[in-house]
């Protein structure tokens, strides 16, 4: 059972009588819904829309974990804060480093974006293993679950391009949060132009950064990569119509394929009309 220890993730515990409706009214993730085994991600949003914040979050007792990058944990404690007012909301740091493992029977709450590519993945605060973390970042690409840092920038990215409206991580029925006007006509206008894709090629892939592009033009910029193996987040407009065309995808100077997650049931469009249907 592998059992991988990602020393960059930090906790912070949200607790008190009003933690789920405080949160419920201010994160993406429907905390209603939220079934006590489950792990979802979720984002505090700007006005925008985009991303400000991102996590994972779970029960705990009461209240929640919400588990974050350790670069982030002391801003996002400081937003939320600034949100509580008269709350009656407890907010605290709640330890450092954050274990996954699967396939196996450890115990914890399970990570939904793993779910939906089939995979029963499960996080456990603290170290509880000493696998190397490739083999995880070789699955979270595999699973097509991307994470801000490797795949996308903060404050760049709407929930949508990282695919939080199909992982379990991003509401249209639970009423208004910070940024949910946007992201909500988004997904009726169905305007969302980019997305996750993994990235597969016959050779090693170059280094993360490195532009992919379709006849010259740029398609997206390649994020996570082990091995042959990475994610990108690309304009599916673009991708689609080079696909159709037969033209060339290249990763730098690697020819490379580019596959939606087959979890989300979506298409390269063929068209920039049917991009924006």
């Amino acid at each position: 059972m592998p059992a991988v220890f990602l020393k960059n993730r930090s906790l912070i515990q949200v607790s008190g009588p009003e933690a789920q409706s405080f949160l419920q009214n201010l994160i993406t993730t429907d905390l209603a819904a939220l079934a006590a085994d489950e792990a979802r991600p979720g984002a505090l949003l700007t006005p925008q829309g985009k991303i400000l914040f991102d996590f994972i979050i779970w029960q705990d007792g009461d209240g929640f974990i919400i588990e974050t990058d350790d670069d982030q944990r002391d801003a996002l404690l400081k937003r939320l804060t600034m949100y509580k007012l008269r709350a009656a909301v407890d907010l605290s740091p709640a330890g450092e480093g954050v274990t996954v493992s699967w396939d196996g029977a450890n115990t914890g709450p399970a990570d939904s974006r793993f779910a939906k590519a089939g995979v029963v993945l499960v996080r456990q605060a603290g170290q509880q293993g000493t696998d190397d973390r490739e083999i995880y970042d070789a699955l979270r690409i595999a699973s097509g679950v991307a994470v801000s840092g490797q795949d996308y920038a903060l404050q760049d990215a709407f929930p949508h391009d990282v695919l939080m409206d199909f992982n379990g991580g991003l509401s249209f029925k639970k009423g208004c949060y910070v940024g949910q006007e946007v992201v909500s006509r988004m997904q009726h206008r169905g305007t969302a132009r980019r997305r996750v894709v993994t990235v597969k090629a016959e050779t090693a892939l170059p280094p993360s950064g490195t532009q992919i592009t379709a006849g010259g033009k740029p398609v997206g910029t390649l994020g996570s990569v082990v091995g042959k193996g990475g994610l990108a987040i690309v304009r599916i407009d673009r991708a689609g119509e080079a696909i159709a065309t037969a033209t060339p995808l290249l990763a730098g100077e690697t020819a490379v394929i580019l596959e939606l997650p087959a979890w989300t049931g979506l298409t390269f469009p063929t068209t920039a009309d049917e991009a924006s249907a």
